[in-house]
């Protein structure tokens, strides 16, 4: 059994010298446990380890938070007060960010990586996170034990009930700091502010060109791998990306499911009903910058600017 040493010394080489004695003393060699607690017998591998160990039982705190003025055992409890400070000490290569933790630090660095590192067994989807991906077996398992009071609608995990509640409150608590437009989901908050200060993580490996989406970056690669992998069922016609084929799926559906809630006039994009609101509102948007002469699409003020051109 070893007892823990309470040696102080005045001078680095005494000290130096003395805990190479203790090293000794516990016989430490590479891969064992050998210097054992003598109050319960818990063993270590090293004597700095066991003196940590023992502050457990003699309830011995020489670190102290100059935040809240909190004792600790050990000097990496003292983490927290980086968060409280704003303190941040990691620092990302890719994108130079900071983070006051190293673990958020290698977890943010998967975004520069393409292909996240946790990969589903079933359908081969990959996430970023463990836990993400945990979170996602649930669907091939079939478990929805969250129910919506509402609608009855079930879900997977309760976050997600959580989420979808806010379609029939309308709250929306994630307010952006710069234009206070309001959101349902924190995740379409952060997406929204890359806007503001131009944060774009995601580049494409072929053409250095980057993206705020890591799906848009995907979507973009397949212009240089020239790969149409979503194909129409009705008439062949093959597409880059899923929004597209969804889009052209109407055509044969005859499907429209946005609708003017003035007039009831329904269309099969949403862009035709954003553009078709302007009848009801009277908005002007786009304003030609030589005789203020304003519009209501776009296209009808890049045709009103030939005229200026000759």
């Amino acid at each position: 059994m070893y007892k823990l040493c309470f040696y102080q010394g005045s001078l680095n080489e005494k000290l130096r010298g003395h805990s190479l004695e203790c090293r000794s003393s516990c016989n430490i060699r590479s891969g064992e446990h050998s210097c054992a607690c003598d109050v319960c017998n818990k063993a270590v591998s090293h004597q700095s380890n066991l003196k940590k160990h023992h502050r457990i039982h003699s309830d011995k705190r020489c670190y102290t938070c100059d935040v809240r003025n909190k004792a600790v055992s050990h000097l990496d409890k003292l983490k927290h007060q980086r968060t409280r400070t704003g303190k941040r000490l990691y620092t990302c290569g890719g994108c130079n960010k900071a983070f006051s933790k190293r673990s958020t630090l290698i977890t943010h660095q998967r975004i520069h990586s393409v292909q996240p590192p946790y990969t589903c067994d079933v359908c081969n989807k990959a996430f970023r996170q463990k836990s993400s991906l945990t979170k996602h077996q649930h669907i091939h398992r079939a478990e929805r034990p969250y129910a919506c009071d509402v609608c009855n609608k079930a879900f997977s995990h309760q976050s997600n009930l959580i989420k979808h509640q806010r379609i029939h409150t309308g709250k929306c608590p994630y307010t952006c700091n710069v234009c206070n437009k309001a959101f349902s989901q924190s995740g379409n908050l952060k997406t929204h502010q890359r806007i503001h200060n131009s944060d774009r993580p995601y580049t494409c490996d072929v053409c250095n060109k980057t993206f705020r989406h890591q799906s848009s970056v995907i979507q973009h690669q397949h212009i240089h791998s020239g790969e149409h992998p979503y194909v129409c069922d009705m008439c062949n016609k093959a597409f880059r990306q899923r929004a597209y084929l969804i889009k052209h799926l109407r055509i044969h559906t005859g499907k429209r499911p946005y609708t003017c809630e003035v007039c009831k006039k329904a269309f099969s994009q949403r862009g035709s009903l954003v553009k078709h609101r302007r009848v009801h509102s009277g908005e002007h948007p786009y304003t030609c910058g030589l005789c203020n002469k304003a519009f209501t699409q776009k296209s009808s003020l890049i045709r009103h600017q030939h005229t200026h051109n000759g």
